[in-house]
């Protein structure tokens, strides 16, 4: 759903830049070629972090371990983001974009929490050596 989310996310900030861009749009002064050029590489980039964070959550699913530090950190981040898009999108979008992000958030909540940290997977036997043995010269 991540790697959806960022294609949208993408399209929209393209669509919204082409239309300041073709409407010569000036907010405060500012130079509209500047605002949309602004609008497009701000979405590229949005579109690129839900784009790694979708990548980060497949790769857990596909190796069935927990992320590592940064992986979880990013991840972490992402909900963050999604909660705080969410808390703008009542206003902005109405409750049914609110509901989709706050779906979202627990999605990544959900494959945060369900991987414990500390699980390990067990050893093949034999993979390690006894520490006190000794090394052939």
């Amino acid at each position: 759903m991540l790697i959806v989310e960022a294609a949208g996310i993408a399209l929209l900030n393209w669509v919204l830049g082409l239309v300041v861009d073709r409407q010569q749009m000036s907010l405060g002064g500012l130079d509209p070629d500047a605002m949309s050029v602004g609008t497009w590489v701000a979405g590229g980039v949005f579109g690129l972090y839900l784009l790694l964070c979708g990548l980060v959550l497949l790769r857990m699913a596909v190796r069935d371990r927990a992320p590592g530090r940064f992986a979880r950190i990013l991840l972490i981040t992402c909900a963050v983001a999604h909660a705080l898009v969410g808390a703008f999108a009542v206003g902005l979008v109405g409750w049914l974009a609110f509901a989709l992000m706050m779906v979202m958030l627990g999605l990544i909540v959900l494959n945060l929490l369900a991987y414990d940290e500390t699980e390990r997977p067990a050893e093949p036997a034999g993979a390690t050596a006894a520490p006190d043995a000794p090394r052939p010269a």
